[in-house]
């Protein structure tokens, strides 16, 4: 029997060095849980708090030291260290994550795929938490059809023109650019003509439409309209054509580390429930003798435990350079639906209060929510899942 490599393994266990990176990670966000439930009610983008983590490093972890991160992937950090600053930083406060998210995955694709003199004006600002650009793919008629995008880009002198309409594009109404996918002119049908382009939104041309969402609230939503507005083409990642490829490339990523958010979240709210019930009483005793109470409390354990090495083996397939499609779609599926249940259970058994806005969860609930249906939804997910174990010819 071949012995599997030791980069292949589900990481039982952390070595040392991932154990002192998450014990660094604690320590920062820590301080930050109190602050949730008034930013979750907040629709001011907390520039404050992005500023202190472009400070400590977490806005430039994949990115590197040239630009003021701390290094990219595969040489100082690796996926799974991503991970797991985004499972601690969402176990203290959501946002915390969130922001570490799209900033760890837009300032990365800039320095990579910017010339480096245009890369210098964009990737330190992301770094140092000063704005925020944003990834906009979907759009009313596509979402996890990528190769469905209708936005447009017909070459012109210097640079090209972009027509279009993209959606939910989260952080849109506070950033001062978009990673803007379109499909160019004379372009195959299906994949071949989707180029990826930096749209400062501040161009001429371009328009908002910002949501109303229940959740999310600081970090804003928008639909963003492009009417011929003008890119120069220095402002093209990865080369006319590669944009789709560009894109596929970081979902299976995205979707892995959007469940540790979600785990990260809903373990927060569980811990918070095991305080509640070993205090609270009835009946002359703490509920927590109860087996109704400890049985839900033991189950979303089992299973939010289950989703967090299910994730770490999807990052640690990715970090052996290995496929981890089919184990990135199981999670981006079943651990965003185990933790959403774990949080509705916390409400429960919090009863009335649990229903209030006085305490946390219903902010929880609507945030974690809002991951499940981010980077394809559950229904794309288990197709994806399908696919990979019957044959594509299944669909």
């Amino acid at each position: 029997m071949t012995e599997t490599p030791e980069t292949v393994r589900p990481p039982v266990l952390f070595a040392d060095e991932h154990e002192e990176f998450a014990e660094w990670v604690r320590g920062f966000a820590a301080p930050y849980s109190d602050g949730y439930l008034d930013r979750a009610h907040s629709e001011e983008f907390p520039w404050e708090m992005a500023q202190r983590m472009g400070a400590q490093g977490f806005l430039g972890l994949g990115t590197s030291e040239k630009f003021g991160g701390q290094g990219v992937i595969g040489e100082q950090l690796t996926k799974t260290h991503l991970g797991i600053a985004h499972e601690e930083l969402a176990y203290a406060d959501f946002y915390l994550s969130q922001l570490a998210y799209t900033c760890n995955l837009t300032a990365p694709l800039l320095e990579r795929f910017l010339p480096a003199h245009v890369a210098e004006d964009w990737v330190p600002g992301i770094v140092g938490g000063e704005h925020i650009v944003a990834l906009g793919l979907t759009e009313p008629g596509s979402g996890s059809d990528a190769a469905a995008m209708r936005m447009r880009a017909e070459r012109t002198e210097g640079g090209w023109i972009l027509n279009g309409e993209k959606t939910s594009i989260t952080f849109a109404p506070h950033a001062k650019a978009m990673i803007t996918f379109a499909r160019v002119d004379g372009g195959t049908d299906g994949e071949g003509g989707i180029t990826a382009f930096l749209v400062p939104l501040d161009s001429t041309g371009v328009g908002m439409q910002k949501f109303a969402d229940v959740g999310w609230k600081p970090l804003g939503r928008a639909g963003v309209f492009l009417e011929d507005v003008f890119v120069p083409d220095e402002l093209v990642l990865g080369g006319v054509g590669d944009g789709f490829r560009l894109v596929m490339r970081e979902f299976d990523y995205t979707r892995s580390v959007i469940g540790l958010m979600a785990s990260g979240v809903a373990r927060r709210a569980l811990d918070l429930s095991i305080d509640y019930v070993r205090q609270r009483e009835a009946f002359g005793k703490a509920v927590a003798h109860n087996q109704g109470v400890s049985f839900p409390i033991a189950e979303h354990a089992t299973t939010l435990e289950a989703g967090r090495w299910l994730t770490y083996r999807a990052l640690s397939l990715a970090d052996a350079d290995l496929p981890f499609t089919r184990e990135a779609a199981m999670v981006k599926w079943w651990v965003t639906d185990i933790s959403i249940k774990a949080v509705r259970d916390c409400i429960v058994l919090h009863g009335h209060s649990g229903y209030s806005e006085e305490l946390p969860f219903q902010a929880m609930l609507r945030d974690v929510s809002g991951l499940e249906i981010g980077e394809g939804t559950p229904q794309i997910q288990k197709v994806v899942i399908g696919r990979s174990l019957l044959g594509k010819e299944f669909r």
